[in-house]
C-alpha cells in the first residue's frame, strides 16, 4: 500500500511540485508572519482590555419618613424619574403599585458616599400633604426613615458615547450564562473558536431556505468582530475573524472570553448613546441590576443579541415578544427551565420601563454647577475617563416643578413673555444643598445659563440685608422704629442730582420699619441705610464673597448686579438662621469599586446675628402677608407663612422674588437678555413663578413665631418705647428680649406729650450731599 502511494506521488510530482512550493512559500512568507502579527494584536488588545465605563451622575436619594412633606403627584414623579415601573404588583425591585393612599414599593437599594441601603419592600401611606407612615412589608414593622435609590440624571462620556457596567462572571445569574450559550453557541465550552459542524448546519439551512436564516458565528467570533473588526461582509474580514478566534482560544480561558463578551456585546441605542453589555442593558430596559431580573427578562436580553434594533421592545413590542418567547422555549429545550416555568414566563408582558435610563445631560444648568464644584478635585480628563459615580443634591421634583412653573408663568403672561427669559435656583433652607437650577425658560436648554452667569440688578431684594445690619443694633433699631419716607435729593460727586422715588410715586411720612420693608418703600430704606452707614452695609455684602459692590447710596435700593445663584447664597444666610453656608451641588464621588474617594459636606458653625436674622425673617413674612407679595398671603399658600422679598430694577427691566418656607428657599428672576424693559414688577413676574412652584412642591411651613431670643411687644413707633396695645399707633412687633426700656408708656403720656419727636426716633442723620460718593442710577421700587 505504502509502495503504491509513493509511486503515485512520484508520478504526480511533476504536476504538484509548482503548486506545492508556491503554497509552502505563501505559508512561510505570508500566512505565518501574518498570523504572528494577528497574534500580537490579539494578545496586546485583550491583555490591555479596559472597557469604557462612563461617569454617572445621580440625584439625591428620596427620603421617606412619617411627617415628610409629600403628595401623590410628587411621589409618582420621583418614582417614574428614577425608573421605577408601575406593574400593578410592586413585587420585584424597581416596581411599585398604588391602592388608595397606600403605595407598595420594592426598592432597589443603593450604595453612595454616605453609605446606602439594602433593597426592601415597603408600604408608604400618604395623607394631608405628608407621609403618614412607612412600613417594612417583610416584617410588618414601621420604619423611621428609609430612602429610595437616587435617579440617574446625567452621564459624562469619553470619546465614545458608550454606556456600560462591568460585571464578573461569578456575579451573573446562572440562567443568563447558560441561556446565552444555549441560544447563541451551544458548543461554546467545547469548540476551538470556530464551530465547523455549525457552519455546515447553517449552510444547509440557508441553502434549503434560499436565503440566510441561520448564522454559525460562535461567541468567540462575535467578540472578535466587536473588538477588532468591522462588520463588512468581505472574504478578508471572515478569514481574519476565523484566525483571530483561533488565536484568542489558544491564549485565554473560556471564562475570560465569555466575561468579555457579556461586558462588550451591543444591546441597544438611545440617540447617540450606545448600550454595551448585559449589565447596562438590564438598567436600560428594566431599571434593575442583572441579579434582580426574572427569567422572562433575561430571555429578552439574550434575544436582543440577534438584533437590538430589529427586536427593540419599545419600538417593536410584537417582534420582541415573539423573540423573547422563542428564547424561553430554547431555555426549556436545553433544560435551563422546566416547561411549566417557560410557559409561565411566556404568558407575562414585556414590562420594560418606558424611558431608558441613559440621561446624557437632562439638566444642563445644574450640571454646570456640578462641574464648577468638582473641578478642583477632578479635571475633565478624569471625568471622561469614567467609571466614577457622582452623587449630587438635585431633587428631581424641585427641578421638574421649577421648570414647569416657569413654563406656566410664561403662558400666563401671554405676549409679555415672548422676549422674556427666566432663571431660578432652589435650595434646602437649612443646609445649603442646591436642589434645582434652571438657566432658561426652555427646559433642558444647553445654551446660556442665566442662573449662574447672568449678572442683573437685584432691585429691592437687597433691602432685607440693609435692615438686617440695622437690626443688629437692637439698642437703636427695632421693627417698630419710625423711618422717614420723605423725598430725597442728593448731589453726587459727579455733579448729577439723584432724586430716587417710591414705586407708587408718593412719600408716606413717618412709617414703622416693618411697614417700610413690607411695602418696599425706597425713601425710608435709603434714609435707614444712610443712618446705619454705607461702609457697614457694603462690608456686610462683601462678606458673602461679592466683589465690585457699589459704594454709592443707590446700593441701598439694589444697584448691584448679581446672578440668581449669588442671590440664593445671600438669602440662604437668612433662611438658615444666620449660618453662612456655601451652596453645594455635590455630596460625594465614588469609584468603580464602590469606594468613596471624595465627600463634600458643610459643617455649620455658630450662627451670627441670629436675633437680627429672626427679626428680618418675621418682617419678610409680613411682606407675604400684607406687603408687595401679599398675593401669597391671599392664596392657598398662606399656611406656609412664607418669608420673601420682591425686587424690581429700573424701568421694569428685571423681576425678582426670593422666598423661603420651613424647608425650601427659591430665588427666581425674569427679564430680557437684551436688557430692554420686560414690563414686569417683582410681584407680577418672578413671584408668579415662585407661587406656581410651591403650588406643587411639597414643603414644610415656616413657623410664624418670632424665634428664640425675641419677644412680642407693643411699641410706640414715635419714640421706640414699649406702650399699651390700645394706644394710638401702637405696633406689635418682635423685639430682642431685654432691648426695650422696662417702663411701659401709657396712652395718657402719649396724649400729653404727643409721643415725642418722630424724626429723632427714626435714627435718621443729616446728609451732606457733597460727601456722598458717585452712584449709578438707582433701580425702581419693589
Amino acid at each position: 500500500m505504502l509502495t503504491r502511494t509513493r509511486s503515485f506521488v512520484r508520478a504526480c510530482w511533476p504536476w504538484l511540485r509548482i503548486p506545492f512550493w508556491i503554497g509552502l512559500g505563501l505559508l512561510v512568507g505570508f500566512v505565518l508572519p501574518y498570523t504572528l502579527v494577528l497574534n500580537k494584536r490579539v494578545q496586546e488588545r485583550f491583555n490591555d482590555l479596559v472597557f469604557a465605563v462612563p461617569t454617572r451622575v445621580f440625584a439625591r436619594p428620596l427620603p421617606l419618613a412619617a411627617g415628610e412633606p409629600m403628595t401623590p403627584a410628587a411621589l409618582q414623579l420621583e418614582l417614574t424619574f428614577a425608573g421605577y415601573n408601575d406593574d400593578g404588583h410592586g413585587q420585584v425591585p424597581g416596581s411599585w403599585t398604588k391602592k388608595g393612599a397606600r403605595y407598595t414599593i420594592s426598592s432597589r437599594g443603593y450604595a453612595g458616599p454616605e453609605g446606602g441601603e439594602l433593597p426592601k419592600r415597603i408600604e408608604v401611606t400618604l395623607g394631608r400633604g405628608t407621609v403618614a407612615s412607612v412600613r417594612d412589608l417583610a416584617t410588618g414593622r414601621p420604619i423611621a426613615l428609609t430612602h429610595l435609590d437616587p435617579a440617574r440624571i446625567a452621564t459624562v462620556y469619553g470619546a465614545k458615547q458608550v454606556d456600560r457596567r462591568i460585571v464578573h462572571l461569578a456575579d451573573l445569574p446562572p440562567l443568563l450564562v447558560g441561556g446565552l450559550q444555549a441560544v447563541e453557541d451551544r458548543t461554546f465550552k467545547h469548540n476551538i473558536g470556530i464551530d465547523f459542524g455549525g457552519i455546515l448546519r447553517a449552510a444547509f439551512a440557508n441553502l434549503r431556505a434560499g436565503h440566510t436564516v441561520q448564522g454559525a458565528s460562535t461567541l468567540t467570533q462575535q467578540l472578535v468582530r466587536n473588538l477588532f473588526l468591522s462588520r463588512r461582509q468581505t472574504l478578508t474580514r471572515k478569514v481574519n475573524e476565523a484566525l483571530m478566534s483561533l488565536l484568542l482560544e489558544m491564549h485565554y480561558s473560556k471564562d475570560r472570553i465569555l466575561e468579555a463578551y457579556i461586558n462588550e456585546v451591543f444591546l441597544g441605542q438611545q440617540g447617540d448613546q450606545a448600550v454595551h453589555g448585559f449589565a447596562a442593558a438590564s438598567e436600560f430596559y428594566y431599571g434593575r441590576p442583572l441579579r434582580d431580573l426574572r427569567p422572562q427578562e433575561i430571555a429578552m436580553l439574550v434575544g436582543l443579541v440577534k438584533g437590538p434594533s430589529y427586536y427593540d421592545p419599545r419600538r417593536y413590542p410584537d417582534r420582541a415578544l415573539s423573540r423573547r418567547n422563542l428564547v424561553l422555549q430554547e431555555f426549556a429545550d436545553t433544560g435551563l427551565l422546566t416547561p411549566e416555568q417557560a410557559r409561565a414566563a411566556q404568558a407575562t408582558p414585556l414590562d420594560v420601563i418606558r424611558n431608558g435610563q441613559l440621561p446624557h445631560d437632562r439638566f444642563p444648568a445644574f450640571m454646570q454647577l456640578v462641574r464648577q464644584q468638582i473641578t478642583s478635585d477632578f479635571d475633565e480628563d478624569t471625568l471622561r475617563a469614567g467609571n466614577l459615580s457622582i452623587f449630587t443634591t438635585l431633587d428631581p421634583a424641585a427641578q421638574i416643578y421649577s421648570e414647569q412653573a416657569i413654563t406656566a408663568t410664561m403662558k400666563e403672561l401671554g405676549k409679555r413673555a415672548d422676549a422674556a427669559q427666566a432663571a431660578g435656583v432652589v435650595t434646602d433652607a437649612h443646609d445649603g444643598s442646591v436642589l434645582a437650577v434652571v438657566g432658561s425658560k426652555i427646559p433642558g436648554d444647553q445654551g446660556f445659563n442665566r442662573a449662574l452667569d447672568s449678572q442683573r440688578p437685584i432691585g429691592s431684594t437687597i433691602k432685607p440685608f440693609v435692615y438686617l445690619v440695622a437690626l443688629s443694633d437692637p439698642s437703636r433699631w427695632n421693627l417698630a422704629t419710625a423711618l422717614d419716607d420723605s423725598p430725597i435729593s442728593m448731589r453726587m460727586q459727579n455733579g448729577t442730582l439723584w432724586e430716587p422715588h417710591n414705586d407708587d410715586g408718593q412719600s408716606h411720612g413717618m412709617v414703622p420699619m416693618v411697614d417700610a420693608l413690607a411695602q418696599s418703600w425706597n425713601l425710608a430704606s435709603i434714609r435707614l441705610g444712610l443712618a446705619v452707614g454705607l461702609p457697614r452695609i457694603r462690608g456686610f455684602l462683601q462678606s458673602f464673597g461679592l466683589t465690585d459692590v457699589n459704594s454709592g447710596p443707590s446700593l441701598l435700593i439694589g444697584a448691584l448686579d448679581l446672578a440668581p445663584l449669588q442671590v440664593a447664597q445671600m438669602y440662604e444666610y437668612i433662611a438658615s438662621d444666620g449660618h453662612a453656608l456655601p451652596l453645594l451641588a455635590v455630596r460625594g464621588v465614588v469609584d468603580g469599586n464602590g469606594r468613596t474617594i471624595k465627600r463634600y459636606e458643610v459643617r455649620g458653625g455658630k450662627g451670627e446675628y441670629q436675633e437680627a436674622v429672626r427679626l428680618v425673617t418675621w418682617a419678610m413674612q409680613q411682606v407675604a402677608l400684607y406687603g408687595t407679595a401679599h398675593s401669597l398671603g391671599d392664596s392657598s399658600l398662606a399656611s406656609l407663612h412664607v418669608a420673601g422679598k420682591t425686587g424690581t430694577s429700573n424701568d421694569l427691566r428685571d423681576s425678582w422674588f426670593a422666598g423661603f418656607t420651613g424647608e425650601h428657599l427659591a430665588v427666581f428672576w425674569m427679564g430680557r437678555d437684551d436688557n430692554k424693559p420686560a414690563h414686569l414688577f417683582g410681584a407680577t413676574g418672578a413671584l408668579r413663578v415662585w407661587r406656581n412652584l410651591f403650588a406643587k412642591l411639597p414643603t414644610r411651613p415656616l413657623s410664624p413665631a418670632p424665634g428664640d431670643g425675641l419677644q412680642m411687644a407693643w411699641v410706640n413707633p414715635a419714640d421706640g418705647k414699649p406702650t399699651e396695645p390700645q394706644c394710638s399707633g401702637a405696633k406689635q412687633v418682635p423685639v430682642v428680649t431685654g432691648s426695650l426700656p422696662g417702663d411701659v408708656e401709657g396712652c395718657f403720656w402719649q396724649t400729653l406729650f404727643g409721643g415725642g419727636n418722630p424724626a429723632a426716633a427714626s435714627g435718621a442723620v443729616p446728609v451732606n450731599p457733597a460727601a456722598a460718593p458717585a452712584a449709578a442710577q438707582p433701580p425702581g421700587g419693589n
